[in-house]
């Protein structure tokens, strides 16, 4: 989607070459003078966020080593959990990328935004869905049906970027080609080829692809091709941030995929999630320091409400443990992402959109007779799926009923029943609060600056 090479790179893995520096940073300072210290909870899942309705006041969390239940007082709290991806069956997500931390702060009332944008990736491995990073294609690699033919020229939109056209025209191209049954060997993937740029700019610029390929399919890019399909891969949307990280919570701050900072609007191009984190991660991190400084005291009523939110995580956590249910969170799980890939997928309309309102009310009722299979403390993960899952529903909830009232096709939401952008009605953000009814929607201008709407062409 770019019109020329602009990302900075770290061969194809940059995205652990930012991890790996983070850590060793995070190393550096836990092990530094008591002044400079930072203290790290590994393996802690957020249940709660503590508000006394002004303010945030910190977070209550579970120990997964131990299930002890514990109270985090804090002036700020900065959620950079990433995104919500596997509420989706077919993800490039990592397990933990669940709709968790993205539903705790909504379920504190924080408004979720714009999670209606999903971004889906057009190159991921078959069976795993591990991403093929877009250096594939941008390093020249090609996209072929079963005639071993670069079918993007057959589209209009495709025609004249071809393999580097942006991730949404080139997901629903890919999905086109194997509806007309152009998918190798009538199924529902077509082929990724590498082989004409040679070993050595393979090995130079694409190592990392190379060893998944081999590792996890059998397959050597360098003499084989890639079998891929489209898969769910980016949350535009998520928490309601502004442009310094702030929500609508004093003292809660989002960063990261978690957050929508709207600095992607309805689309994403690639390299740019990258270059977010690093960005909204300092302004985040700066923003809630000027915060904490700037306070006279501390939350007036900080620790009721730390105590109402350690209640609440506690019932939650004893009502599952001591359950008597017959369902299982792992098959109800199962059940929302095939719906999500089906109805809430590349191409999307009313009657698909409404057929998974009411699917989920009902996968919402099985997941309060969900039962443990075990009912230890200790390293329960079974009890820590089940909540992440919990909250899978409630953030499912939020981009269907929001893709449902979208009536337009704009970035990653593409509706068949209203294929055009309508700016004179929809653009605007939406926003999602917290009832026990479900999501109650609303929305909010789009702040344009410098830069008009124009029709986007390739």
């Amino acid at each position: 989607g770019a019109g020329f090479p602009r990302t900075c790179y770290a061969a194809d893995r940059t995205g652990h070459a930012l991890l790996h520096t983070l850590y060793q940073q995070i190393v550096k300072f836990e092990h530094a003078s008591e002044r400079d210290e930072m203290v790290v909870y590994d393996e802690w899942l957020v249940l709660e966020i503590a508000t006394d309705g002004e303010r945030c006041c910190g977070v209550v969390a579970m120990d997964m080593r131990t299930g002890e239940i514990e109270q985090f007082q804090a002036d700020a709290v900065i959620l950079a959990t990433g995104g919500a991806g596997r509420i989706y069956g077919k993800t490039t997500n990592a397990m933990i990328n669940t709709g968790m931390g993205m539903a705790v702060p909504y379920r504190a009332g924080v408004p979720l935004k714009d999670l209606e944008f999903v971004q889906f990736h057009p190159t991921t491995l078959i069976g795993t869905n591990i991403l093929m990073t877009e250096g594939c294609r941008g390093e020249g690699g090609y996209l072929l049906n079963k005639d071993g033919r670069r079918f993007l020229e057959d589209y209009p939109d495709s025609r004249n970027a071809m393999e580097v056209a942006p991730r949404d025209i080139i997901s629903r191209n890919i999905t086109r080609e194997v509806a007309k049954g152009n998918g190798i060997d009538g199924k529902d993937y077509v082929h990724l080829d590498l082989r004409h740029l040679g070993a050595d700019r393979i090995m130079e610029r694409l190592p990392g692809i190379r060893s998944l390929c081999m590792n996890f399919l059998g397959v050597d890019p360098i003499e084989q091709l890639i079998p891929i399909q489209p898969a769910q891969h980016y949350t535009m949307g998520g928490i309601d941030a502004d442009a310094d990280g702030a929500t609508r919570l004093p003292g809660l701050y989002a960063a990261g995929e978690a957050s929508c900072i709207s600095v992607h609007g309805a689309n994403r191009l690639g390299g740019n999630s990258l270059l977010e984190t690093i960005a909204y991660g300092k302004i985040a991190g700066e923003s809630a320091g000027r915060y904490v400084l700037g306070l006279e005291a501390p939350a007036r009523a900080a620790e009721a409400a730390l105590k109402d939110a350690d209640a609440r995580a506690r019932t939650r956590v004893d009502e599952l443990i001591n359950s008597s249910g017959t369902e299982s969170a792992a098959q109800i799980n199962k059940e929302l992402g095939r719906i999500m890939v089906e109805k809430v997928g590349i191409f999307r309309d009313a009657e698909g959109l409404k057929s998974a309102q009411e699917q989920l009310k009902k996968l919402r009722e099985r997941m309060k007779n969900v039962s443990l299979m075990y009912r230890g403390r200790a390293f329960n993960y079974d009890l820590a799926w089940a909540l992440e899952w919990s909250a899978n529903i409630d953030v499912a909830e939020c981009m269907i009923g929001g893709a449902l009232l979208r009536t337009e096709s704009r970035g990653a939401q593409f509706r068949e029943d209203y294929p055009t952008r309508d700016d004179a009605n929809w653009l605007k953000h939406t926003l999602a609060t917290y009832t026990t009814d479900g999501p109650e929607f609303s929305y909010k201008d789009v702040i344009l600056g410098t830069f008009e709407p124009k029709a986007r062409t390739y």
